[in-house]
């Protein structure tokens, strides 16, 4: 009895040692271990995070007094605030918004120094983009903290300067309205990438692409079919998502649908090309899908869907603007929520059209290359 337990242990100390050595003598096997163990960890290092610093914000000082510049000094003296414009007027307040050059507006009014002289409450106006809820909220709070710590600063202690805070785009921070419709692009990008990334690497491990090589067709009408069904696919389900965010959960949308579809549209082309160049190099669905997954999680980090990109160091923000799904991004969140145009969108439109006219050749090369 005790024989047959040590030969049972011992072929299976052999069949664990074979299979340890199966896979660490691979190359491509040991680079798929590594690689993304160290490639995330950086990236959720030094993207994921909700502590903000950097918070560009405009100011508008109506005041021009001399507690009004001390309040100021607070703000430009912290190591998260800096000031990208000074306004003249509020009629300047809605560029800074919706280029996102600015975070948040901070507005103070002009009889803001007669009522700290004389005891009165003043009020200071804190606009924030709420298109981005958890960065807002986030601002609001370091902006509280600082006129706290002013407030303790003089008067006792007394509260004699309180906030006014206004969301644009999302009033009341309903962080729904932020997520679901940055959904349609993220499902989009997974979906697109997912079934691009399968569509050769399937059938050749299933044997049928040898015979698809027999047929009339070329290559490219090869290539060009196994396009297109990732793309309907993926304007489907976008559909379907869209549909859900109006009349489900009635976030409403204050946009047009052609610029809604044509970023959708350019987007699932962009991403395509990502996901056939992975199956041209693919030779089985399980490279596949360890190829999607190394990217899917850095492209959905790096594109600004939970923190800011202003946020990220330096070179990351210049990785960022090979990130398809980035741009996608703040065009429909610009759409959705602040009902811009083709016309204030157009820009997020070329670094996706850039990505898709370099994997689109790249995917014809690599086929064309492997049947080689």
């Amino acid at each position: 009895m005790m024989n047959g337990w040590k030969y049972f242990i011992q072929q299976l100390k052999w069949m664990i040692r074979k299979e340890l050595l199966s896979t660490l003598k691979d190359p491509k096997t040991r680079a798929i271990l590594v690689v993304p163990v160290f490639v995330q960890s950086l990236i959720f290092g030094y993207v994921a995070t909700y502590d903000l610093d950097h918070v560009p914000y405009a100011l508008l000082d109506l005041s021009h007094s001399q507690e009004s510049t001390q309040l100021i000094a607070k703000l430009d003296g912290s190591a998260a605030f800096q000031r990208v414009r000074t306004l003249g007027n509020s009629h300047e307040i809605a560029d800074c918004i919706d280029s996102g050059e600015a975070m948040l507006v901070l507005t103070i009014p002009s009889d803001f120094s007669q009522n700290l002289s004389r005891g009165y409450i003043s009020t200071i106006q804190v606009i924030t983009d709420g298109r981005n809820t958890m960065t807002a909220s986030l601002a609001q709070n370091y902006i509280g903290s600082i006129v706290g710590s002013y407030n303790a600063s003089r008067n006792n202690g007394l509260n004699v300067i309180q906030l006014e805070t206004v969301s644009w785009y999302n009033p009341n921070f309903i962080t729904r309205w932020n997520f679901l419709p940055a959904l349609v692009i993220m499902l989009s990008l997974v979906q697109v990438l997912m079934l691009g990334g399968l569509s050769v690497a399937r059938e050749r491990e299933q044997g049928t692409f040898d015979q698809l090589l027999v047929t009339p067709l070329s290559p490219v009408q090869i290539l060009i079919g196994k396009a297109v069904a990732p793309m309907l696919i993926g304007l489907i389900q976008s559909s379907i998502v869209l549909l859900i965010c109006i009349y489900w959960f009635e976030i409403p949308m204050a946009g047009d649908l052609f610029p809604m579809y044509l970023t959708i549209g350019i987007f699932i082309i962009s991403c395509t090309g990502i996901g056939l160049s992975i199956s041209a190099i693919s030779k089985s669905m399980q490279q596949v899908m360890v190829y999607c997954f190394v990217l899917l999680m850095p492209m959905v980090l790096l594109s600004g869907l939970a923190t800011p990109v202003n946020n990220m160091p330096e070179l990351l923000q210049l990785v960022t603007y090979a990130d398809p799904m980035r741009f996608a991004l703040d065009a429909v969140r610009r759409i959705y929520l602040e009902g811009a145009g083709f016309l204030d969108v157009w820009p997020d439109y070329i670094p996706m059209l850039v990505v898709a006219c370099i994997t689109m050749p790249l995917a014809g090369w690599l086929f064309r290359n492997n049947l080689q």
